[in-house]
């Protein structure tokens, strides 16, 4: 154990100030030499003289420290990211940092501080170079006597790589014969227009020492939402410009996927999931008025303010049977296309609105029957009625009427009333916190602040959702899928009164808006949905259901292992649940018969963009500081210590410098001479030099 040592030294405080005490050198050096000139015996006394004084006024002192000297320090860093997990690659990097730390340990006056580095936070990689930093902060850089890092070479931060005041090296993990194939998504949109394809760019990449038997090219497997998957042969190391039409609106989840080939590194980075949202390019509305009223505005104001929204609307103003002698070329100014729009391009609307409409011949039965089957084939029709849907023109005695989800008695009631939720309506995503729009109640009064409606028609329900109920409870607001398609009636034609604000108004703009999106299938609509969407490694899931008992769901990690996730009703209709994934993959969500699927994580996390291990990255800061790199599989290198800017790495061997630093714990100063000794000597050689000079003459 070493205790300290006693280190002496001689230190000037003078007298005079240094310029002063360099120029009285200089007058006595000349005087000095005027002496040896003229060829007194005594020059050398004088100078002795001379010499005895500057020092007397130099004022020298002995100073004695009491050092204690430091250890030296090592810094291990050890890279413990998702890239050293492949393979072998824990064993390699824990046996060698166990047989570093042997060896350090038994080097004498040396220290370990050892620095754990894993994957970065949000997918940032391996941040080796930012721990490195870190921890020669915390340490004396006079005692760093070296840096040792165990990774595979896989740096993501060689720009931060800090200023070490000591040798580097690296012990490499992996292999040299360690080849992989992996799946880049190079370009994906997160938009896309449903039914119009969009291209998306692929590689299938080969890195390492590549085999013979991998071949030229690969098998590519696609599968949309967990569903079938498609298979396709693509070249490797090629870009691959890949179509794409999303089958729905809302998320579309795409899981590109590479078969694991024999002997490559791992299958982790050939799978890729791409999310994409569908949306509708337009939306086409064909709007339907069957005779100008008050609400017909509201219809074309709502359609119109919405900018994804080409609205075709006419408006019968004069009945066929009208006959007051008015000239047809006066009547109007576009005639009615009904054969254009409702046999040649009434599979271009993604809605039909009927607006108070009667039947007066315009639209013959066969145009209507194409009407009902336009909606069995996925099409959509909103009927707003009114009195004229009770009379015997009714749209409902047209071939619409067996796809219409009420039956009308005939009967108009008229009297105030105030629309109202059901307990389904609740549910449904059409209605559900409606209430929350529009004025507030009154003190006292039950249900939402909204204004009344005057008139109502009289309607039965016959297998359809009532969400709202108007005068005496009656159906008031009626949906119905019809084969592939949807229906609904507002069995009232006065929205209207909401939007003039009548008695405080309602919300009929936001009643409207979700009612048409829900016609045209809007995802966020759906009565009867499960969606989950990711936040790192949280899952949030919510089902939407119209029924009770929704208490968990069932989740099958990218491992096929199945889990169970809680759900908790948050909200009439609403089931909500949190659950953390263990890991990065793809999670299909099932309950209910409803399924979902959800990536966690990056499409393409960086740790394993390039899994070779490789000591590329880090050569130059191993050639700024004098060290080398050792694979792991070559042998773990011994420890020596090198002297200050000698090579630090060799063949089986890797070195760190001491750094020789100490600590004083004591100092002493003592004067080199008494005054009186300096004044002593001096007397003695002036009068040597008196006595010799004298004498000779």
């Amino acid at each position: 154990m070493n205790l300290g040592a006693d280190i002496g030294q001689v230190v000037f405080a003078p007298l005079i100030p240094w310029p002063v005490l360099w120029v009285a050198a200089g007058v006595a050096v000349l005087a000095v030499a005027l002496a040896l000139w003229r060829g007194l015996s005594g020059w050398w006394l004088r100078g002795l003289t001379a010499a005895v004084l500057l020092l007397a006024l130099a004022n020298p002192s002995i100073q004695t420290e009491d050092r204690a000297p430091l250890s030296d320090i090592v810094l291990l860093v050890t890279d413990h990211s998702s890239s050293q997990k492949i393979g072998d690659r824990p064993a390699q990097t824990a046996a060698a940092e166990a047989q570093i730390k042997a060896e350090l340990k038994d080097l004498p006056n040396t220290e370990v501080r050892e620095v754990s580095v894993g994957d970065a936070p949000g997918d940032g990689g391996t941040l080796m170079m930012g721990a490195l930093s870190d921890a020669l902060a915390e340490e004396p850089r006079a005692r760093v006597a070296g840096a040792i890092l165990i990774t595979d070479g896989q740096i993501d931060d060689m720009a931060q790589a800090p200023d070490v005041p000591a040798p580097v090296n690296v012990l490499l993990t992996g292999h040299r014969d360690d080849w992989d194939r992996r799946l880049i998504v190079k370009d994906a949109p997160a938009y896309a227009i449903m039914g119009e394809p969009v291209k998306l760019t692929l590689e299938v990449a080969d890195q390492g020492a590549v085999p013979a038997s991998a071949g030229k090219t690969a098998t590519l497997e696609i599968s949309v939402d967990g569903g079938k998957t498609q298979s396709v042969r693509v070249p490797v190391g090629k870009p691959l410009d890949l179509p794409v039409t999303l089958p729905h609106g809302g998320m579309n989840v795409l899981q590109f996927n590479v078969p694991a080939q024999k002997g490559e590194l791992t299958d982790r980075n050939n799978a890729a999931v791409v999310q994409i949202n569908g949306v509708r390019d337009r939306l086409r509305v064909l709007l339907v008025s069957g005779e100008p009223h008050a609400g017909e505005r509201v219809w074309r104001n709502l359609l119109k303010s919405d900018p994804s929204v080409d609205l075709v609307h006419f408006t019968i103003l004069r009945p066929p049977e009208k006959q007051d002698g008015v000239p047809v070329s006066e009547l109007s100014l576009i005639a009615f296309p009904t054969r254009e729009l409702f046999v040649e391009k009434i599979k271009d609307f993604d809605l039909i609105i009927f607006d108070r409409y009667r039947r007066r011949g315009i639209l013959p039965s066969a145009y209507l029957q194409n009407v009902k089957d336009y909606v069995e084939n996925g099409g959509a029709v909103l009927v707003s009625a009114g009195p004229e849907f009770g009379s015997v023109d009714s749209l409902w005695r047209s071939p619409l009427g067996s796809i219409l989800p009420v039956v009308p008695t005939s009967q108009v009631l008229v009297g105030g009333f105030k629309p109202e939720i059901t307990k389904l309506g609740d549910r449904h995503p059409v209605t559900e916190g409606l209430a929350a729009f529009g004025p507030k109640p009154k003190p006292g009064e039950k249900g939402p602040g909204w204004g009344r409606w005057f008139r109502q028609v009289e309607v039965k329900n016959r297998g359809g959702q009532v969400l709202m109920t108007g005068y005496d409870h009656d159906p008031l607001l009626i949906l119905k899928r019809e084969g592939k398609g949807r229906v609904a009636l507002l069995a009232s034609d006065e929205a209207w009164l909401w939007s003039r604000g009548y008695e405080g108004g309602g919300p009929q703009l936001e009643l409207l808006r979700r009612l048409a999106h829900w016609l045209m299938k809007e995802p966020e609509l759906e009565e009867e949905a499960l969606t989950a969407t990711s936040e790192g490694a949280t899952i949030k899931i919510v089902r939407r259901s119209l029924s009770e008992g929704h208490d968990r769901v069932t989740i099958t990690g990218p491992d096929g292992k199945l889990y169970h996730a809680p759900l908790t009703e948050t909200e009439p209709g609403r089931f909500t649940g949190s659950w953390t994934a263990p890991g990065l993959g793809l999670y299909r969500l099932e309950e209910g018969g409803k399924k979902a699927v959800v990536a966690v994580g990056p499409s393409a996390p960086k740790e394993f963009e390039e899994t070779i291990a490789t000591p590329a990255k880090l050569q130059p800061l191993l050639a700024v500081h004098r060290g080398g790199a050792h694979r792991v599989e070559d042998g773990i290198p011994g420890i020596r210590r090198v002297a200050a800017g000698r090579a630090a790495s060799g063949r089986g061997w890797i070195g760190i410098t001491p750094r020789h630093a100490y600590v004083t714990r004591d100092l002493r100063v003592s004067p080199f001479l008494p005054a009186w000794a300096f004044l002593a000597l001096a007397a003695f050689f002036a009068l040597g030099a008196w006595l010799r000079e004298g004498r000779r003459r």
